[in-house]
């Protein structure tokens, strides 16, 4: 009996939880169920109720289309109605305007008709004067050769002879006033012009100030004794031979003291054989190959120093953009003089003139400075090449590409190709300011002689000249003329003409100052 309840007992702690779970399972399967269920049911009332929010909206939208629709239809046909009635507006305004205008051009018309009627009966009118003109025109034409052939007869003289004698006189009249006018004016343009180019020369020569060059290509080398002569002649003449063989220069080495001198045209290799002779002297070691080791090396220096010369004076001037080679030649204008002046510091100074006398005109002052640097080109190879430095200096610039405007100053700064351009003027006046500054240049005193024989020459070959002098150097010319046979206008006049003489057949540093002396003097004795 025990045994059965605690049976029953088991039994019951095993199967409680066993129904437990299985009640558990279906109603865990119950909700699975239907939660989709309630879901579904609770999203179709909702999407029903949407529908019918959605229903109401449309009907809400629909009716008002329909009702701003109809405002709308409403506002057009008024704005249609108002531009039909401003278009007949303008239609009746255009129709007013019209008529009013065929009523003027009607008007017009007659008036047109009536104007034509009056030119008519003008025409015939004059026509009938015209006539009238005609036949007194003949009349009196006969009248006029019958009072000239009285004329001639009484006069004993033609008509052309009569016309010559009146133009005769006319012109004579004429010429003296003439001159006398043209005196004035051009006293009025140079007075002008004069004051204008005194101040900017003055102006160009304050703001540049370069020191005075006497300095010339050394051609001489001093020895340390007479004995180097021997060594440098060498035995049989071989180091001399060899020196001016290599160095392109004749050695002249005679009696003067501790001296040898180098004789060239060509101012580079007089340099070279300068440098190599002291290089050789300092060295002691005199013979044909150490001769030729030393003449390599100083041509090596002073290709060096040329290429870095030229280099300098492009970024010293800012120039920029200046062929290479063409920059050698400005550097071998260092060696190369004109009257004792370095042809190098006289193109800066030209350069430098041209730039600040541009710059006060409004021009190019770069382009200013690079023909003025450039004018004078040709001399760095007027020893090597045919024709005159100018020519020489146009071939150049147009080798290496320069501007027209230089190529042109290069040519005109002598006055051998006429000047076209400003800067050509610039250049022309900037290389005549730097040539004639006192101390610039030294003269020869043959050239200087030469000169103020010429200009006292040219004064004298005109008639009714008796004396003239040449004054300041040559930069002024007297002219004393006979006061019987020159007068106050023919003294201008011969002033004129001994000028435009001067500037065409001289060549002349500066400016000549042509002053005529008319002079009249009565003179009695008292006894």
């Amino acid at each position: 009996m025990v045994s059965k309840f605690v049976m029953v007992d088991a039994f019951k702690d095993v199967a409680f939880p066993i129904i437990l779970a299985v009640v558990g399972i279906i109603i865990g399967m119950a909700i699975v169920f239907f939660i989709p269920f309630f879901k579904k049911q609770r999203a179709q009332n909702n999407a029903k109720k949407i529908i019918r929010e959605a229903e109401i909206k449309a009907e809400h939208i629909t009716k008002n289309a329909q009702l701003d629709g109809k405002q709308a239809i409403y506002e057009m046909k008024q704005e249609a109605n108002k531009e039909i009635q401003e278009k007949k507006q303008d239609l009746v305004n255009q129709e007013n305007k019209l008529s009013q205008r065929e009523q003027s051009i009607d008007k017009r018309d007659a008036a047109l008709i009536q104007k034509e009627t009056s030119l008519e009966e003008k025409n015939e009118n004059l026509n009938r004067r015209l006539k009238e003109l005609d036949k007194k025109e003949a009349t009196l034409q006969t009248k006029i050769d019958s009072i000239i052939s009285e004329l001639e007869k009484v006069a004993q003289m033609s008509t052309q002879e009569a016309k010559d004698e009146l133009f005769a006189r006319v012109e004579s009249k004429i010429s003296k006033e003439i001159a006398a006018y043209i005196k004035q004016k051009e006293e009025e343009a140079k007075e002008e012009c004069d004051d204008k180019a005194k101040e900017l020369l003055g102006l160009a020569l304050s703001k540049y100030a370069q020191d005075v060059t006497t300095e010339k290509t050394v051609s001489v080398v001093a020895l340390p004794s007479d004995e180097m002569k021997g060594r440098i002649i060498g035995r049989e003449g071989r180091n001399i031979r060899s020196l001016e063989q290599l160095l392109g220069v004749d050695l002249i080495i005679d009696d003067t003291p501790e001296v040898i001198t180098v004789s060239s045209f060509n101012p580079i290799r007089r340099e070279i054989a300068r440098m190599s002779l002291e290089a050789l002297i300092k060295d002691g070691r005199i013979q044909p190959g150490r001769i030729e080791e030393i003449v390599e090396k100083c041509k090596h220096e002073v290709n060096e120093s040329i290429h870095k010369t030229g280099q300098e004076v492009a970024f010293k001037l800012g120039l920029p953009r200046i062929n290479k080679e063409l920059l050698d030649y400005v550097g071998r204008l260092k060696y190369r003089t004109s009257y004792g002046q370095s042809a190098l510091d006289h193109s800066i100074e030209v350069a430098y003139l041209s730039g600040i006398m541009a710059a006060e005109l409004g021009l190019d002052q770069n382009l200013a400075k690079r023909a003025g640097l450039l004018h004078d080109i040709g001399k760095a190879a007027d020893f090597e090449m045919d024709g005159s430095h100018v020519e020489i200096g146009a071939r150049l610039a147009k080798k290496y590409g320069e501007p027209d405007v230089v190529i042109n100053s290069i040519e005109s700064h002598h006055g051998d190709v006429e000047a076209k351009y400003v800067i050509s003027n610039i250049v022309q006046a900037a290389d005549t300011l730097s040539a004639a500054r006192p101390g610039a240049r030294s003269e020869i005193l043959e050239n200087y002689i030469k000169r103020i024989e010429q200009l006292e020459e040219i004064c004298k070959s005109y008639d009714g000249v008796y004396q003239s002098y040449a004054m300041q150097s040559g930069r002024e010319l007297r002219v004393m003329v006979i006061p019987e046979k020159i007068d106050d206008v023919a003294a201008f006049k011969l002033a004129r003409d001994i000028k435009e003489r001067i500037e065409a057949e001289m060549t002349y540093p500066g400016q000549i100052k042509v002053s005529v002396i008319r002079e009249y003097r009565a003179v009695e004795t008292a006894k």
